[in-house]
């Protein structure tokens, strides 16, 4: 027996120094075996995330507010064209900020600037492309970012979790067998999840013209969305009997 203690010592060391990312490290008692394996689930996305900002320039802050809200009601315009509610749009944060002339050492004012973001969500994916288009057209935004997820995220994490668990099992159940031991019930376990989100379209919209747009399908249209990836990291801990 002292001979066996010794080899999963051993074991246990080979095992953690195999794992040098920083994680809680573990104190294994005698008759334990600890593992750490990965996971991953893979499923297509069920929700479309288009995100952009409006962000406006003006000489005081009451016409710096007008201009942003006539092009805020260009977007409005913009969704009800598609048969999208307005109200279906959330706004991250509204901001109004004075700009200096910084060259000047009196630091003189010589505007405003009215910033706002817009994030909508969607489930026809059919719709990316024709908005997207006509938000560029419109040239209210200085930027577009589509990006897919899942509508539920926790539900994709779970499987990942369970996958690194079924191969950290797997493997400290080939390691008890090499041993001559069987693998008993688990005695610890730590669990790290990243989400994978994958950002479809980065576009500047900012000097686009109408021409230009009208010439060629938008970037998104005949393309199959990127699967949604989560990953999970599971370290357990298992008795030996």
């Amino acid at each position: 027996m002292k001979s066996a203690g010794i080899f999963l010592a051993m074991l246990f060391l080979t095992i953690t120094m195999a794992f040098p990312e920083e994680r809680a490290a573990v104190s294994a008692p005698p008759n334990t075996v600890y593992v750490g394996a990965d996971g991953r689930f893979e499923a297509a996305p069920d929700t479309a995330r288009i995100q952009f900002n409006v962000s406006v320039e003006d000489a005081t802050s009451q016409e710096a507010y007008q201009h942003a809200s006539k092009d805020v009601e260009q977007v409005r315009q913009v969704l009800r064209a598609n048969g999208i509610d307005p109200k279906a749009a959330t706004v991250g944060f509204f901001s109004v900020q004075p700009m200096y002339d910084w060259k000047n050492p009196k630091r003189k004012l010589i505007g405003y600037r009215v910033t706002t973001d817009i994030t909508l969500q969607l489930k026809d994916f059919s719709k990316v492309g024709p908005l997207t288009q006509q938000l560029a057209e419109a040239n209210v935004s200085e930027s577009q970012t589509v990006s897919y997820t899942l509508e539920d995220m926790d539900e994709a994490k779970n499987k990942a979790v369970e996958d690194a668990y079924r191969r950290a099992r797997s493997s400290a159940d080939a390691l008890a067998r090499a041993s001559h031991r069987t693998l008993g019930e688990l005695s610890y376990a730590s669990v790290d999840v990243v989400e994978n989100p994958h950002i479809v379209m980065p576009r500047q919209a900012v000097g686009t013209t109408a021409t230009m747009m009208s010439a060629a399908p938008a970037p998104t249209e005949e393309f199959t969305p990127h699967s949604v990836t989560v990953t999970a990291h599971v370290n357990a801990l298992f008795n030996l009997k």
